[in-house]
């Protein structure tokens, strides 16, 4: 099936799976495109990969990508992407299956894709923002932003973000079999290694969320390997460029 594929990892999310699927779906549908769901459960014991079988049989544009352990979003999102590649996508979005990211948005997103090679749902651009958390998260996600922007040398505002929109010629062209890093690692590699291989990447504006129920993925080792290797990544870079 070709079209736009949304990829949705998860892991003890089954508060909000079946309520998210949902919410996406007409919005996937708004924009014209073939659409389809992919679940990527990491083996949650919560009973989320159960929920999102059931509702796999229940919507035919929905299907479930079972994963043996949890490994982290960033091997979640790879396993994703080859699957929906080999499933003939012409767009791949990824999101947060905790509403963090508003369903509502998607459609804007694949529109801009239409001009673009790699679109990003930004917090940090004029008309996005963040709502519900502290002072202190906001300056580590802002904070973290900021440093690897400077550091790649890059004009993307928001690169630690996790709402995105991939033509399908990105995923190819980058070796994902290469890619390290998680969580916010994750998110900067990838935008990165798109804007040094030549692609237009744009940023639309988003108003990101807290989760509404369940409990947050991040922790403080995530946050610091996006700190330790964001350098490690323009060195990496600049040697194969050499």
């Amino acid at each position: 099936m070709s079209g736009a594929w949304l990829v949705l990892p998860t892991y003890n999310e089954a508060e909000n799976i079946e309520a998210i699927v949902r919410a996406a779906m007409p919005n996937l549908a708004a924009t014209g495109m073939d659409h389809r769901v992919l679940v990527v459960d990491d083996g949650s014991p919560d009973g989320t990969g159960e929920i999102a079988d059931r509702l796999a049989t229940e919507v035919a544009e929905v299907e479930v990508l079972h994963r043996s352990a949890k490994e982290g979003i960033g091997p979640a999102y790879l396993a994703g992407f080859d699957r929906a590649l080999r499933g003939g996508a012409d767009l791949v979005l990824e999101m947060d299956s905790d509403f963090s990211h508003d369903p509502a948005d998607l459609p804007r997103l694949v529109a801009a894709a239409a001009g673009a090679d790699l679109v990003l749902g930004s917090r940090y651009v004029p008309g996005g923002g963040v709502a519900d958390w502290g002072l202190g998260r906001r300056a580590i996600s802002r904070g973290g932003s900021l440093y690897a922007k400077l550091l790649l040398g890059v004009h993307v505002n928001d690169l630690t973000g996790g709402f995105k929109c991939f033509r399908r010629a990105v995923l190819e062209r980058l070796d994902l079999t290469s890619v390290g890093t998680d969580g916010y690692g994750f998110q900067i590699e990838m935008t990165y290694r798109a804007i040094q291989a030549g692609y237009r990447v744009t940023e639309v504006p988003i108003l990101f969320r807290e989760r509404r129920v369940g409990a947050s993925k991040m922790s403080a080792r995530i946050a610091l390997e996006a700190f330790w290797k964001v350098p490690a990544l323009r060195i990496r870079t600049a040697t194969r460029r050499g």
